[in-house]
């Protein structure tokens, strides 16, 4: 495993150019998001608890139940994923499942179906597959909404 010497510290402090360099800001509020790059290539399960960049490739299962994930512009994602939000730039082939919000940007497609309470779909962005938006708002049931509708009668 490689670990970097603490001895060279870098003279200038580190600039995002993008989703394809990893971001560390730290300070009081710490915020660390971690970039996988355009060589990488993953194939099984990936879960995080923390925000993640996908540039890459992968194949299998992706699960950041309280986090957002971010599909890079040239990333091939071929995968089932769930997370609290989705910003997605590249490819996705798969289901994909949001606590919060899927958004597919100009450059970005899905091939499967979405499940999100709200979806935000850029033009030039591509979607071949349902999609169910769940009417609950956090914190109420599905008996609260019947009772609610029932009520409305």
């Amino acid at each position: 495993m490689w670990k970097r010497d603490e001895s060279v510290k870098p003279t200038s402090p580190q600039k995002s150019a993008g989703p394809e360099t990893s971001q560390s800001v730290k300070g009081s509020g710490e915020k660390v998001i971690m970039d996988l790059g355009n060589s990488m290539v993953i194939k099984g399960e990936l879960s995080a608890s923390e925000d993640l960049t996908l540039s890459g490739q992968m194949e299998g299962s992706v699960k950041l139940p309280d986090h957002q994930l971010t599909i890079a512009p040239r990333a091939d994602i071929r995968a089932e994923i769930a997370a609290k939000a989705i910003v997605i730039h590249g490819a996705v082939t798969g289901n994909v499942t949001a606590g919060e919000r899927v958004e597919i940007q100009e450059t970005g497609s899905v091939t499967g179906d979405i499940v999100a309470p709200r979806l935000v779909i850029t033009d030039g962005g591509c979607l071949q597959g349902k999609v169910k938006m769940p009417q609950g708002r956090p914190g109420r049931t599905a008996a609260d909404d019947r009772r609610q509708a029932h009520a409305q009668r």
